[in-house]
């Protein structure tokens, strides 16, 4: 393993939804067979990690994160010993490997659900999940009033061999992912065995899906205020305060391993100093920082989101995304009217501007990339994927969009194969004869790896810039930011010698006199130092390079 220790505290990460990166055997679905073969390309990308969503064993009922063996990989994708090799050749390019974590839950086929089904009420092999008798004269009513994250309550009642209802499980998610027991000795003992074994071959960080959820209150009460913040002492399921022991556990075994290995959580928090208690030195190493997703494109509402997350990290480095495999894609989300990002917001039909999305989606990643701290980046991202909204309807597969009844598009639209080459689907994704796993679209031609590579001017080209520059600029891994005057509308900040400049205004702006550009996401106006509007620069004062912080 490469010898430069904190790896984490600055490190791009690549983020790899397995199904839809790359496919090796010609079957539609991206495999580790595909990564492996795709792994120059993400070498010459310029990333330092790869993050892989779950290749456990699955019945893919949410994509893989409902898990049957996490001590495995799922024949769709390859065998355990082609993890291995994986992990080793991605080091040997020095790109480390990440592995995600489920703890909150199961698939209802893991062993344990099934034995728990199979026995009666108040045995050992309940105690291992949340089973409780309904409410009403029949116990024909919920527990209690809780939702799922997917839509619907988050609860769902058995029935035993002869059909007969019998007790409800909880589910915070979909009903094919019963939520573990927290509180039972075997479920703690059974995931850190899955920790050591992960750790022992050789991924150097694990990061932990629905890192505030575990917890539960033993009572399972109603949820007074539905619209009670997840940081809340009071909520019933979200970051309860048993949590950051559990993570201190984990902490003590991933600092036991050689190699500087990283704990890094999933957590939808608002409220600053709630999600910095997780960051205190013997707990987790990062965080995404998914109120950075969230945000409009408006230099004050990014600007305080900037600040407000650099002073809750204290001594922890922040942790950057713009996008992932749950989200609208930015190209898409910045060509909209509501640029934000929120769950309860995404509708069918709304009207994009792929243009203005693209340019902003360009700006977007040389701000990003400028900030202190580790970037997450989403496959397809550097290519200027947008969001797939036209999937025909019997070929979608997120639970998200079935739970809500088809009111919800769902998350396949960020999740459509990566397009290689060629000139039509499937893009050199897969075979020529094979059908990727969801549609591609007809015009994404000019998007593909083959179609980007060696054009000055392309996404793609502006990314291995970006991520080049990174790399080669000490000041853009460990130099403060200090903020400059920009004027309405205008993110300007120095790292050392390199400043970054965004202008989200709709007029050209004038870049820093006596500064060189190094790189730029658009062209500027002619005839002068100036930015173009939905655009941004990185520069270094004359007479620097921007080597000294």
């Amino acid at each position: 393993m490469p010898q430069d220790r904190a790896w984490w505290r600055s490190a791009v990460i690549y983020e790899i939804y397995l199904r839809s990166f790359a496919d090796g055997n010609g079957d539609g679905t991206g495999d580790l067979a595909g990564v492996r073969a795709r792994l120059p390309y993400l070498a010459r990308l310029g990333v330092d990690a790869l993050w892989f969503t779950p290749w456990y064993p699955s019945p893919m009922a949410d994509g893989g994160y409902d898990v049957v063996d996490y001590h495995g990989v799922d024949p769709l994708f390859g065998t355990l010993d082609e993890a291995e090799r994986l992990i080793a050749e991605a080091l040997e390019l020095g790109i480390r490997t990440v592995v995600d974590i489920v703890p909150n839950h199961v698939s209802s086929a893991h062993p344990w659900f099934r034995a728990a089904l199979a026995a009666p009420p108040g045995s050992a092999e309940r105690a291992l999940f949340h089973f409780r008798p309904g409410r009403g004269p029949s116990g024909q009513e919920p527990p209690n009033n809780w939702r799922s994250e997917f839509g619907g309550p988050a609860w769902t009642r058995t029935a035993g061999p002869d059909g007969t209802p019998g007790e409800w499980f909880l589910h915070l998610f979909s009903p094919d992912q019963p939520d573990l027991n927290w509180g039972h000795p075997r479920v703690r003992d059974a995931h850190e065995e899955v920790l050591r074994f992960w750790l022992d071959r050789g991924v150097a960080g694990i990061r932990v899906d629905s890192a505030t959820l575990l917890a539960k209150d033993p009572a399972l009460p109603d949820l007074a205020d539905p619209g009670l913040a997840p940081e809340d002492p009071s909520h019933p399921y979200a970051d309860r305060e048993e949590l950051h022991g559990l993570y201190r556990s984990w902490r003590r075994i991933t600092d036991s391993y050689p190699g500087d290995r990283a704990l890094i959580g999933e957590m939808w928090l608002h409220e600053p100093g709630r999600f910095a208690r997780y960051l205190r030195p013997d707990e987790l190493h990062t965080a995404f920082n998914l109120d950075f997703l969230r945000s409009t494109w408006d230099a004050e509402q990014l600007r305080r989101c900037v600040d407000a997350t650099l002073a809750a990290h204290g001594g922890a480095p922040a942790c950057w995304v713009l996008c992932n495999h749950d989200v609208t894609r930015t190209v898409t989300r910045y060509g909209r009217a509501g640029t934000g990002f929120d769950f309860a917001a995404k509708a069918h039909g709304t009207p994009t501007d792929l243009a203005l999305g693209t340019r902003r989606a360009r700006a977007a990643a040389l701000l990003t990339l400028a900030l202190p701290g580790s970037v997450y980046l989403y496959q397809g991202e550097e290519l200027g994927l947008p969001e797939v909204e036209d999937i025909p309807a019997d070929r979608l597969r997120d639970p998200m969009h079935f739970r809500s009844g088809g009111e919800d598009p769902g998350r396949d639209g960020c999740r459509v194969p990566l397009p290689w080459g060629g000139a039509a689907p499937p893009y050199g994704f897969t075979g020529e004869d094979a059908e990727p796993w969801l549609p591609q679209p007809k015009g994404w031609a000019e998007l593909t790896v083959e179609a980007q590579e060696g054009v000055a001017g392309s996404t793609l080209e502006l990314y291995r810039a970006a991520l080049r520059l990174r790399r080669a600029l000490p000041a853009l891994h460990g130099a403060p930011l200090e903020w400059l005057p920009g004027g309405p509308g205008v993110l300007a900040f120095r790292r050392g010698d390199v400043v970054c400049v965004v202008n989200l205004s709709d007029r050209a702006v004038p870049l820093p006199e006596g500064h060189t550009v190094l790189l730029t996401s658009e062209p500027g106006p002619p005839g002068g130092a100036a930015l173009a509007p939905d655009a941004a620069a990185w520069t270094v004062r004359d007479g620097k390079d921007g080597a000294h912080a």
